[in-house]
C-alpha cells in the first residue's frame, strides 16, 4: 500500500542564514571570561549568599553583600547588561550560550551580570518604547544595577494565562491616571531595591480584545501601592521576592503610561518573547549543573562492591541526560538564531517549543541527579532540590505548558 504525502503541509523554508548557529568571535572571548568569573568568583561567593539567607527571617528580602561584590568584578570584566544587544553589541545567538553560563548559578551569576529577571524584559520595555524622560527616569538606573523593577501582570482572581482576563483598572481622571487591582506573581516586589512596577491592565473595557490593556509606571512608594505578602516558590522564599500586590487608589502622571492606551497587549508579547528563551537559556545552564553533580557523586560512591558509574541504571542516567540537554540547546540556539534574523513574531513558535521543551529536559535531568544522589539529593547540602522547584514552576510562569503548545499547534495548522 502507498502513501500520498501532501507537500503543501510541509515547513516553509527558512533563510540559510538561519542555519548558521555559530557565535560571533565576540561571544567567544566573552564566555572564556565568563566561565573564568564563574570559578574564580561567583561558586566560592555561593556558600556566603547561602550562609547569609540562612542567617535571616523567612521572607527576609535583604541583599546578601556578596551580590554588590560580584556585581563590581562583574562588570570590570566587561560582563554587564549583555542580554541588550543594543548595548552589548552581540546577538540573541550570542547571549544564549552566555546566558546558559550564568544559569549554573541561577541565584548570582545572572544579577551579578545585570541580567536577572524581571529586570531584563522591563529594560526591554523601557528600551524599545519608553520615552527620553522614562529613559532617563528609569532605564538609566536599571542599566547601572542600582535599583531592581517588578512587572505586575498575575492576578489572583482570573486565569492570566490568558492575559485578556486581567481585570485590574486602569482609568483616566484629568492629568493622572487611577489604578485599583489585584495582583501576584510579582517577582522583584519585596526586594528592598525595588523602585518601580510596570503595571498592566484595563483602561478601555469596551475596545477590541487586544486593545483593552495598557501599561503604566508606578514608582513602588506611590500612595496605595501595598505589598501584600511574598508567596514562596515550593516553600522557598526567593531574595527578590514573588509578591502580592494591592493597587487601591493608585494616582500617577498620564506621562508614565508606556507606550500609548491600548498597547499593553502587544508590549507584553514584545517583553515575553525575549524574556521567554532567557529563562530557557539560563535552565540549559542548571541541567548542565546538575548532569555534572551527577557525575561526580557517580564517580565517588560505590555500592554493590563497584562504583556507580559503573552501574548500568547510572550509565543509563547520564547517557540520556546528555543526548537531552544537547537536543534542547540546538532547539534553544535556533529560536534565538531566527529572532535574530526574522524578529520576535517569526520565532514565536520556536520560543514556544523551547520554553515547552527545555524546562522538562531541566526537570528530568535534576531529577535524576537527585535520584543518584539518594539522601543528599533531597537536602539542601547540593542544590538540586532548590533547582528543581524554581524549573518545576518554570513550567507555569510565563505562560504555562498549555499555552505554548496551543501556539505551536495553531502554527502548525496554518501552514
Amino acid at each position: 500500500m502507498t502513501h500520498s504525502v501532501n507537500t503543501t503541509a510541509m515547513p516553509s523554508t527558512i533563510d540559510t542564514a538561519s542555519l548558521d548557529l555559530r557565535p560571533s568571535a565576540k561571544a567567544l572571548e566573552l564566555r572564556e571570561t565568563l566561565v573564568d568569573f564563574m570559578h574564580s568568583h561567583v561558586f566560592p561567593a555561593e556558600h556566603d549568599y547561602e550562609s547569609y539567607r540562612a542567617s535571616v527571617a523567612p521572607g527576609d528580602s535583604s541583599l546578601p553583600p556578596v551580590v554588590e561584590e560580584l556585581k563590581k568584578e562583574a562588570r570590570s570584566r566587561g560582563l554587564w547588561n549583555l542580554f541588550l544587544p543594543a548595548y552589548s553589541g552581540i546577538s540573541q545567538l550570542d547571549y544564549a550560550g552566555l546566558a546558559e553560563i550564568t544559569g549554573w548559578s541561577l541565584h548570582l551569576a545572572p544579577e551579578a551580570t545585570n541580567g536577572q529577571a524581571p529586570d531584563t524584559g522591563n529594560m526591554e520595555l523601557l528600551h524599545m518604547f519608553g520615552t527620553d524622560e522614562q529613559k532617563a527616569r528609569w532605564l538609566e538606573p536599571l542599566k547601572d544595577g542600582v535599583i531592581r523593577s517588578a512587572f505586575s501582570m498575575t492576578e489572583v482572581e482570573v486565569a492570566s494565562s490568558d492575559a485578556t482576563n486581567i481585570q485590574t483598572r486602569i482609568r483616566r481622571d484629568g492629568d493622572e491616571y487611577v489604578i485599583d487591582g489585584r495582583k501576584w506573581w510579582t517577582s522583584g516586589a519585596s526586594d528592598p531595591r525595588c523602585e518601580l512596577l510596570i503595571v498592566m491592565g484595563k483602561t478601555d473595557p469596551d475596545a477590541a480584545t487586544h486593545r483593552q490593556q495598557s501599561m503604566i509606571l508606578v514608582p513602588i512608594d506611590t500612595p496605595g501601592v501595598t505589598v501584600v505578602r511574598d508567596v514562596p516558590v515550593f516553600g522557598r522564599h526567593d531574595q527578590h521576592g514573588h509578591c502580592e500586590v494591592i493597587y487601591s487608589g493608585v494616582r500617577v502622571p498620564v506621562s508614565n503610561i508606556l507606550g500609548e492606551e491600548g498597547d499593553g497587549f502587544a508590549l507584553a508579547q514584545a517583553r515575553l518573547g525575549p524574556g521567554r528563551i532567557h529563562h530557557c537559556m539560563r535552565a540549559l545552564g542548571a541541567a548542565e549543573r546538575a548532569l555534572g553533580l551527577m557525575v561526580a557523586r557517580a564517580q565517588s560512591r560505590v555500592a554493590f562492591g563497584k562504583p556507580l558509574a559503573e552501574q548500568g541504571v547510572v550509565q543509563q542516567q547520564i547517557a540520556e541526560s546528555r543526548i537531552a540537554i544537547d537536543q534542547a540547546r540546538l532547539l534553544c540556539q535556533y529560536a534565538s538564531k531566527i529572532t535574530d534574523v526574522h524578529g520576535n513574531k517569526a520565532a514565536a513558535p520556536y520560543v514556544s517549543a523551547a520554553k515547552v521543551s527545555v524546562p522538562r529536559v531541566a526537570l528530568d535531568v535534576i531529577d535524576r541527579a537527585i535520584q543518584v544522589h539518594g539522601g543528599a539529593g533531597v537536602s539542601d547540602d547540593v542544590p538540586l532540590a532548590a533547582m528543581y522547584g524554581w524549573h518545576r514552576a518554570m513550567r507555569i510562569f510565563d505562560g504555562p505548558d498549555e499555552v505554548h503548545i496551543r501556539t505551536i499547534a495553531k502554527s502548525e495548522l496554518r501552514r
